[in-house]
């Protein structure tokens, strides 16, 4: 529910699923997280509040999200890991293949990650994750994949997976991302994994059992490596990045912010 600029970043997630036509949305949440709900539902008094003043531009803004999709909510009732809250979702799924959107993963709306995914899904079947290179000291932050290539310049084969790896044990430095298209034989693999990293279920251990199978049982995993315009809203300095770019680049924010932006930089002692 962070806000980037004026919009929580959850918004921008289900705007992302249904830019490629994922209108039926399923989130997985925890305790305290009524607020995700409440932010996608009716609010008839503020509503009424705003038409009766006439500010028709902030009414817009809160029936914006109403429409977006068709929303479903579960409770994951422990925090039990990735695959577990994945896990959470099988009966919703009913047998389909799913997107899968981490909640603190904002992928730049103008670079359509999902979709090149999902025509990689259509292609080699399977499930399709999405890597991003990182520097090597950060490896140990994400789940890093072994890779061999494909005919296609940016889609690789994942023949190995390994969870927040030691630097100097990672299989490559491509880092998986909060993006992944899953086929649902996932399911049968997660009710099979026992905690691993951290005592949770990794869904990167599940998807390393279907990178070995072949595509009648599920498999195998491909990636798409994604060279655009990805915040971890989740990290302090990204998040602060996110909010900075963003408005700088609102027709209606930036004339009035980059000035300001530059005078106060200007001005900042020379020590800092």
């Amino acid at each position: 529910m962070l806000p980037i600029v004026d919009k929580p970043v959850i918004q921008y997630v289900v705007e992302e699923a249904v830019s490629v036509g994922l209108l039926d949305v399923l989130m997985v949440t925890g305790r305290n997280k009524r607020s995700l709900e409440d932010h996608f539902d009716r609010a008839y008094e503020l509503e009424e509040a705003l038409a009766s003043k006439g500010d028709d531009e902030r009414l817009s803004q809160v029936l914006e999200p109403v429409d977006l999709a068709t929303l479903h909510y579960v409770r994951q009732g422990e925090a039990k890991g990735l695959g577990h809250a994945v896990l959470c979702a099988k009966q919703h799924v009913d047998g389909h293949a799913f997107a899968c959107l981490l909640g603190d993963d904002l992928i730049d709306p103008r670079d359509q990650l999902l979709k090149r995914m999902i025509e990689v899904r259509n292609t080699y079947g399977g499930s399709v994750v999405a890597l991003m290179e990182v520097p090597k000291e950060q490896v140990s932050l994400y789940g890093c994949a072994e890779i061999e290539p494909t005919g296609e310049d940016d889609v690789v084969r994942v023949t190995g997976l390994v969870e927040k790896p030691p630097a100097d044990e990672a299989p490559s430095n491509w880092a998986v991302i909060g993006r992944y298209v899953i086929d649902p034989a996932v399911f049968e693999v997660l009710e099979n994994t026992p905690p691993g990293r951290g005592g949770e279920i990794q869904l990167t251990d599940a998807l390393l059992e279907l990178a070995g199978r072949p595509s009648e049982q599920g498999g195998p995993v491909h990636g798409v490596l994604f060279r655009g315009r990805r915040y971890d809203t989740g990290n302090k300095m990204d998040y602060l990045r996110t909010v900075i770019r963003f408005a700088a680049e609102r027709p209606d924010l930036a004339p009035e912010l980059l000035p300001w932006l530059r005078r106060f930089l200007d001005e900042l002692p020379a020590e800092r």
